[in-house]
């Protein structure tokens, strides 16, 4: 997916020297590392010096390793920051609107449709990435710059994307921030003393001394300048924030609409004991999201929790790092240490985020039967994923296919083009649709037992108004 950090200074006549936000950006932007692990950049605007970019590969070092150097070089009193899972950023573009900066989260998938439309209005080109793919963040600068002004450009680009598009444009003057349309992403904004900074984790800006100030709403536009923040294009009224966010993606101190993403996981772990038989001697939660499902669940039933493997992480990438399936899943099974004292002989109850291709929870299943786990249940944290996600680069799915549920109903039925109406019954946990494709994965996956946390359930433990979520990927609604 990817986040953002960025930092203004603020106009105040007691300084003696002009703020620098380096310090700040560098550590609000390595927070966010947990976002994405492709490429991360950093940009700051000294009005002596102008813009000063610095963009490093982070695949095989993390974020801090690779900007060490930067930090230390660069200065100026306004900056943007992104981790990114796909493209390059942030872009420093010249155009009509002068000289700025931009970085984005989105995801965009009708990109093939909105260069021809952009083709057909001007003659710009476009710069190739590795693969002959479109550096997304380019396009939207080119929508962007098809109108007279950059609010005007943000609104037109925000219409014609589909899918999510949450960004930050620096210029000279300040930083304009546009949350997505929909909401689907977070864009919070912080304050101290001497400085206003955008995010889009809350958490990473508490340790560099600001405070809460505002979260936008969705299809807010705000500008932050020296003198203060201005609100240039209202919230909409209409919300549809990614759930994942609380049950996978959000880092455990992360807010996201006043909800905790730790005390998320206990509520959504303490539903699925409340609805289980199972008696297992200890619940343990797959090493990092399941960890927290894992207590909740622990707390709930009285069954003690514990760490039965562990991940190695000091010199291990993340799993979902290399772009090669088989890769990732080699290394997050290599990452894996048991602790057989607490296998051997055991019945295991195990909390994971979700399953999706269903490969590497297979794997951990196998090799704790193999360290001399008894049983072993296997509880998800959210219902069955049916749908590919089309607004946040969620599980790098090529196609709906790699997904253990579609290949699984492709089986049933018999063939891979289902209903809809077909599919609403596999979304039914009280359908025998839906326990027809629990069986065939509990037996495919080599698990003792499998049951999903239910949709209700889990929008529960959100708190929210169930219609500001997005549930897309489990039911289809859009």
């Amino acid at each position: 997916m990817g986040g953002f950090f960025g930092v203004v200074g603020k106009k105040r006549k007691d300084r003696e020297e002009e703020f620098d936000c380096t310090f700040d950006l560098f550590f609000g932007t390595d927070y966010h590392s947990h976002l994405g692990t492709r490429r991360g950049g950093m940009v700051v605007y000294h009005e002596q010096t102008g813009f000063e970019r610095a963009i490093h590969n982070i695949e095989n070092a993390p974020f801090r390793t690779k900007f060490d150097k930067d930090v230390h070089n660069m200065k100026g009193s306004m900056g943007v920051g992104c981790i990114s899972d796909y493209e390059p950023q942030p872009l420093i573009v010249r155009s009509h609107h002068g000289t700025y900066v931009i970085t984005t989260v989105s995801k965009i998938n009708n990109v093939d449709e909105l260069v021809e439309k952009v083709f057909s209005n001007s003659h710009l080109h476009f710069l190739e990435m590795s693969g002959g793919e479109i550096n997304a963040t380019e396009l939207v600068v080119a929508l962007i710059n098809q109108k007279e002004n950059l609010i005007d450009g943000i609104r037109y680009a925000q219409e014609l994307v589909d899918g999510s598009l949450t960004l930050m444009i620096l210029t000279p003057k300040g930083i304009y921030a546009a949350r997505d349309k929909q909401g689907r992403t977070p864009l919070v904004l912080g304050e101290k003393d001497d400085a206003y900074c955008l995010t889009f984790e809350d958490f990473a800006y508490r340790n560099l001394g600001y405070h809460n100030l505002k979260e936008l709403g969705p299809g807010e536009i705000d500008v932050i300048t020296p003198e203060g923040i201005r609100t240039l294009v209202a919230p909409g009224k209409e919300m549809k924030i990614c759930t994942f966010l609380w049950v996978y993606y959000g880092y455990p101190s992360s807010s996201y609409e006043g909800v905790n993403v730790e005390e998320m996981r206990y509520r959504c772990g303490e539903c699925l004991a409340k609805r289980d038989q199972v008696k297992p001697d200890i619940v343990a939660g797959v090493p990092d999201s399941g960890t927290a499902h894992a207590v909740g669940y622990s707390n709930a039933s009285g069954i003690p929790f514990s760490r039965p493997f562990v991940k190695y992480t000091p010199t291990w990438s993340r799993s979902f790092m290399p772009t090669i399936q088989s890769k990732r899943n080699q290394i997050a099974k290599m990452k894996l240490l048991p602790v057989h004292e607490l296998i051997d002989g055991k019945s295991l109850l195990l909390i994971d985020d979700s399953i999706v291709r269903g490969t590497q929870l297979r794997e951990t299943t196998e090799f704790l039967y193999q360290s001399g786990a008894k049983e072993v249940h296997i509880r998800p944290a959210c219902p069955p994923l049916l749908y590919g996600c089309k607004y946040l680069n969620f599980s790098r799915s090529n196609s709906e296919m790699d997904l253990i549920t579609r290949r699984v109903i492709a089986k049933l039925e018999g063939t891979d083009e289902v209903s809809q109406e077909i599919m609403e019954e596999y979304a039914d946990p009280n359908s025998e649709k839906y326990e027809n494709m629990l069986e065939e994965i509990r037996k495919q996956l080599n698990f003792t037992s499998l049951r999903y946390n239910r949709l209700d359930d889990m929008l529960e433990s959100v708190g929210i108004p169930v219609e500001n979520l997005c549930t897309y990927c489990w039911d289809g609604k859009e």
